[in-house]
């Protein structure tokens, strides 16, 4: 196995001491809103297996894929590790967005390069031609919106506003089917009069503040993004609240903004986000209406199921991920976690050994497959690794 050495990504959103106070760290003032644990080209983790030369993970793998992600992920997979790991330390509300499934990705990937659109074009739309479903897991509390919730809902939210332009998607949100009202509204949001929208926005967010209680989600959202028609969009969405080791699974079209908080996050190994408001960057509403499901859902508040060995697994519907989580208590027998997979191992609290290596909060190694490995020792580690 071997410690990773990770970057943390600065990227404006971010909390300035989150991150800093789990790794035990002085702030330098600026944001730190992910610390990137994985083989992502933008961002690799590094290692040492020979004295003094570190390397990129994403060349470790490319030299020997079968002996580190073992020949079942290669088959499955190719040979790449499927999935990222993060610490997301969100300081500030992130864009509203969603992703595309599968078929989804390879059909607008394979377009755009058909269409010779430069992959770092603002325009750019599918980067990869993979799916990108995540789970985000609090270690604080955590704040976030996440799916759309019951139209009659969101009608309520915007009519108790007092806002005269407001009216007209409250009267919309009141037809049925409720998929028609909610994709009717969102339509009308994004197509909206720029000037007209930021207009709403204004008024709406201050009579946010002044009602404040359920409301003053989106009167904070106003503030960092003025006159951004995703503050509207936003109360479309169930707001939601997790408490620490609660989480949340984000699949396709699923449309989600995270607003505050830290936590581990996990997903797909892919770069394709189709933004919906939040964002001074490219909206390309037209693809972002094929991909996004207009139904009303519960948002659905994952907590682990533990085991006989003292995992605690947080279910999900996909491969290319499984994230878990070990409470180790002092004198306890140490536990096996050798697995026919690669995997990546974090401490968030305590002081956890794993295998030879002492590890502290914000700690993680790269364990390869079919490794051996054991962990014992006090603290919380988080697994993952992907489905057998």
């Amino acid at each position: 196995m071997d410690r990773l050495s990770n970057t943390v990504r600065p990227y404006a959103w971010g909390s300035t001491t989150a991150i800093p106070e789990l790794l035990g760290v002085a702030p330098t003032g600026e944001p730190q809103a992910e610390m990137w644990m994985g083989a992502h080209p933008g961002a690799p983790s590094r290692l040492t297996r020979t004295a003094g030369a570190e390397q990129p993970l994403t060349d470790i793998i490319a030299a020997d894929p079968e002996r580190e992600l073992g020949p079942a992920t290669v088959e499955k997979f190719g040979p790449r590790l499927p999935f990222l790991l993060k610490l997301l330390a969100a300081g500030a509300p992130l864009s509203l967005q969603v992703h595309p499934d599968l078929t989804q990705a390879k059909k607008g990937y394979e377009d755009e390069e058909r269409r010779s659109v430069p992959i770092d074009a603002p325009h750019r739309t599918y980067k990869d031609a993979n799916h990108k479903p995540e789970l985000i897991c609090a270690l604080t509390p955590f704040e976030g919106l996440c799916g759309f919730r019951r139209p009659t809902e969101a009608a309520e939210a915007m009519a108790a506003l007092g806002v005269d332009s407001l009216k007209p998607y409250v009267d919309l949100l009141g037809a049925h089917p409720e998929e028609a009202a909610l994709r009717e509204v969102l339509t009308a949001i994004l197509t909206a009069d720029p000037a007209e929208m930021a207009e709403t926005v204004t008024e709406a967010a201050a009579a946010a503040e002044r009602l404040g209680g359920a409301h003053a989600p989106y009167a904070r959202i106003a503030h960092h993004f003025p006159g951004d028609p995703g503050v509207i969009a936003a109360m479309l969405l169930n707001h939601v609240q997790l408490q620490p080791g609660e989480a949340l699974f984000l699949g396709a079209g699923v449309p989600h903004a995270y607003l505050g908080g830290l936590g581990v996050e996990i997903m797909a190994n892919s770069d394709n986000v189709l933004r919906c408001g939040l964002t001074p960057k490219h909206i390309d509403v037209p693809e972002l209406l094929g991909i996004v499901r207009f139904e009303a859902t519960d948002p659905g508040i994952l907590r682990p199921e533990a085991s006989p060995s003292g995992e605690e697994l947080y279910e999900t519907p996909v491969d290319e991920f499984r994230l878990s989580r070990y409470d180790l208590s002092p004198g306890a027998a140490p536990v096996d976690l050798t697995r026919s997979a690669p995997q990546i191992l974090l401490c968030t609290a305590g002081a956890p050994r794993v295998g030879t290596l002492d590890l502290a909060p914000g700690g993680s190694v790269f364990v390869p497959s079919d490794e051996s490995v054991e962990v014992s020792g006090t603290g919380t580690l988080f697994r993952a690794t992907v489905v057998a």
